[in-house]
């Protein structure tokens, strides 16, 4: 049976142990707190969502559901310090979609100073070439433009090895166009799924909603989509907001020349 004495140097061991546990993990905690944003989150009630803190370059993507927009409205927006300055614009879907409202959104995009990028909505059971014709045929890219997208959201029916097929074809073909490396557009869970490294040599556009700070994905990215429930003046529905990765000079360098 252990003496008292034992008994005292037995607690006191257990004492300083705990004690230096908590000090390491004070010290952790404090690093946390001086090396990550005390806020990862702002929330902003004129855009009606919270934003993701840490980035300097904010926009929005739209298509025919975002109704007639008032592109002035939405350059002239700012909360703070977040103003919207560049747009993806649907352009055309399939071997022979166009979105109704890309005509008018392309021009007055530019009009009010925003700086707009045209993606593809991609069919997988369509063939790829037909759909690179397609955006071709309405799409003309400027200086100053974001690269073309091509928005990778479903099988349609198909294998993963068919889709991957008939996407190459498209980003080839549009690579070739334009002179350009096109943007892939989709959500995290798919690209594992069904696009993979195959496709890790293109800049990704990445969906992936209500993140701390930023989307779960072990590959890098230059745009984010973190939420789909913005609001924006000049728009009358719900429109998704994204960041960019990098800052103005970062971003300058992947616009068209």
């Amino acid at each position: 049976m252990p003496s008292a004495r034992q008994k005292r140097r037995n607690r006191n061991l257990v004492l300083s142990i705990f004690i230096t546990g908590l000090l390491g993990l004070v010290s952790y905690m404090l690093y946390r707190g001086l090396t990550y944003p005390k806020a990862r989150y702002t929330r902003y009630p004129e855009f009606g969502i919270s934003i993701p803190g840490g980035y300097s370059i904010h926009g929005i993507d739209v298509s025919k559901y975002q109704h007639t927009i008032a592109w002035e409205e939405v350059k002239a927006m700012k909360v703070q310090n977040i103003q919207h300055g560049f747009s993806f614009i649907k352009a055309t879907e399939g071997t022979g979609n166009t979105d109704p409202q890309f005509k008018r959104n392309w021009k007055k995009a530019r009009e009010a100073g925003i700086v707009r990028g045209a993606y593809h909505f991609f069919i997988a059971s369509r063939d790829g070439r037909d759909q690179a014709g397609n955006f071709i045929s309405k799409v003309e890219l400027e200086e100053g433009d974001l690269p073309p997208v091509l928005d990778i959201e479903q099988l349609n029916g198909t294998s993963p090895a068919q889709l991957r097929k008939e996407a190459m074809q498209w980003l080839d073909i549009v690579e070739k166009k334009y002179g350009v490396r096109p943007i892939i557009y989709t959500n995290v869970d798919f690209y594992v799924k069904n696009l993979g490294s195959d496709f890790d040599k293109y800049p990704l556009w990445v969906a992936h909603y209500y993140q701390p700070e930023q989307p779960r994905i072990n590959r890098g990215w230059v745009f984010w989509q973190h939420s789909d429930r913005g609001r924006v003046n000049g728009i009358i529905s719900p429109v998704d907001f994204n960041v960019f990765s990098g800052d103005s000079a970062d971003f300058n360098r992947i616009l068209i020349r």
